[in-house]
């Protein structure tokens, strides 16, 4: 078992693809000037109180006012609260809360316009990032997530993560960091502080305690709108939280990234450093590691499976429904009944891989392959919870309604990744005109020529689709070799799946445009 992590950056993103066994399993795409990133904190403003709702309307700087509920305030909202407007006015002289009573929870049961007015200035955290139409969602329980711990303002209980079985491992780990935390502050266990020497989970909290310091000093003299403590990139938040011992590689194509990331994970695991390998490679990182090609296979509305089976994925603003069909795939059982067993059972695996790897939450009903006997639909239901296992998202299955439709819920956090599949058409590129495709070798070649009488470029490498490709290099007298006759200079030639069938970029030596 092995885990990969592969890093494109562009002038305009950076994509991070999570590989298991070679098999793509999540993928997140992050602009360079992304903002509102969960966990993200801002000082926001209320700009509107919403009594039948029980909840408020925070402008933190997004297009579209931000929602706070009531419950989302958290129990402690009065202690935070009073932090914040102490330390904007300058009374809160340090960002330790030794000396900071701790007022008494707010009710469960309580109204928002109890504690919050119009105009009123709150430090709050972004929940939900903005879908859709909505802008993202707050909570104003701040929390600052480390590798092993989470650190909780205003708090004296430890917890514990219920995936740490061990009681005497429990017990080691509450008596070992109620020794070490600061005064005033909570702390949640994660699960990989299991059999943690207390160097290292110390080291963690004072890095915590130092992004809270970092939080106090941007509140001084703060305005509204202001990011207070922003989260890590995406690339290294998944190397927080997924790294362990199943980490065999980590691939960057860019060098400051490169460096970045070899910096963090000599910091939390060095005897993992060496696997952090900046690549240098002529053709793009995700082309060169097939991951352009497992998008294709797996972000379009029709995904096939191995057996011959496939899968249809249709959304809706309400739901996404996903519709399972046998396809060609040969029955391997003269029992009908085990046959469609087969098939849902190896849908259920790839349509939890997909659920996590294109970000799909909210209602999604699964209609598999019809089943009458009764231990077949449990040993389905067994299964895709047992596939679901390693979604870190909240999710709930249920058994197959009356209608043999499968119901399950899985928590949005994030908008949904949609990566286009399609390409333009090769003849008539997306205008409903058809031209004359065939010409295309000769506009290749035409910009080739002009290209070589200018003598812009040392070298000159061409990307065109497989297929162009293909053609290009058909033969002993191929193209490629007459180019070289006639221009006396040897033309690079790569396919690129990315690429359409009538699109082609030519590069210099330093991979530019020419």
């Amino acid at each position: 078992m092995s885990y990969e992590l592969v890093i494109n950056s562009s002038s305009s993103e950076v994509v991070t693809a999570l590989l298991y066994e070679n098999k793509l399993v999540e993928i997140h795409k992050e602009g360079l000037d992304d903002r509102f990133n969960v966990g993200d904190v801002y000082l926001g403003k209320v700009k509107k109180i919403v009594p039948s709702l029980n909840a408020a309307f925070v402008d933190v700087g997004y297009e579209k006012d931000a929602f706070l509920h009531y419950l989302d305030l958290g129990p402690q909202y009065r202690s935070m609260n009073k932090f914040v407007q102490m330390s904007i006015s300058g009374k809160q002289s340090t960002h330790k809360l030794g000396y900071n009573k701790i007022e008494a929870d707010i009710l469960k049961d309580g109204k928002v316009k109890e504690h919050l007015s119009s105009n009123q200035l709150i430090a709050v955290q972004v929940t939900k990032e903005p879908i859709s139409s909505k802008g993202p969602r707050l909570s104003a329980e701040v929390t600052i997530p480390g590798r092993f711990l989470v650190l909780v303002p205003f708090s004296e209980k430890i917890s514990v993560s219920q995936k740490i079985k061990d009681p005497a491992e429990r017990e080691r780990l509450k008596r070992l960091i109620n020794s070490i935390r600061p005064r005033k502050f909570g702390v949640i266990i994660r699960t990989v502080a299991q059999n943690k020497k207390v160097a290292e989970l110390d080291q963690d909290l004072k890095d915590l305690e130092n992004k809270w310091s970092k939080m106090y000093k941007e509140l001084k003299d703060a305005s509204p709108r202001k990011k207070l403590l922003g989260e890590m990139n995406r690339a290294t938040t998944v190397l927080r939280d997924e790294l362990n011992k199943e980490f065999t590689s980590i691939h960057v194509d860019d060098e400051s990234l490169y460096l970045e990331l070899k910096d963090y994970v000599k910091t939390i695991a060095p005897e993992k450093e060496e696997i952090v390998k900046l690549y240098q490679g002529k053709v793009s990182l995700f082309e060169s590691r097939g991951i352009n090609k497992q998008i294709k296979a797996t972000f379009g509305r029709k995904v096939n499976l191995k057996s011959g089976a496939y899968l249809i994925i249709d959304h809706t603003e309400a739901m996404h429904v996903i519709d399972v069909n046998s396809g060609n795939r040969k029955a391997t059982n003269p029992d009908q009944e085990l046959n469609a067993l087969e098939t849902n059972l190896e849908s259920a695996e790839e349509i939890a891989r997909l659920l996590r790897l294109r970000d799909m939450g909210g209602i999604v009903a699964v209609d598999f392959i019809d089943m009458y006997n009764r231990p077949n639909n449990k040993k389905l239901i067994e299964s895709f919870r047992k596939y679901m296992k390693d979604d870190k998202a909240k999710h709930n299955i249920q058994p197959p309604s009356r209608f043999g439709v499968v119901e399950l819920t899985r928590q949005r956090v994030r908008p949904e990744t949609e990566i286009k599949t399609t390409e333009t058409c090769p003849t008539c590129l997306g205008k409903g005109e058809v031209q004359a495709s065939i010409l295309i070798i000769d506009e290749i070649e035409s910009l080739l020529n002009s290209i070589i009488i200018e003598g812009v470029a040392k070298t000159i490498t061409l990307n065109v689709h497989p297929f162009i490709d293909a053609f290009l290099k058909k033969g002993v007298k191929n193209i490629q070799r007459q180019w070289f006759l006639k221009y006396k200079k040897w033309i690079t030639i790569r396919p690129m799946t990315e690429l359409g069938i009538l699109q082609y970029q030519f590069l210099d030596e330093g991979d530019n445009s020419l």
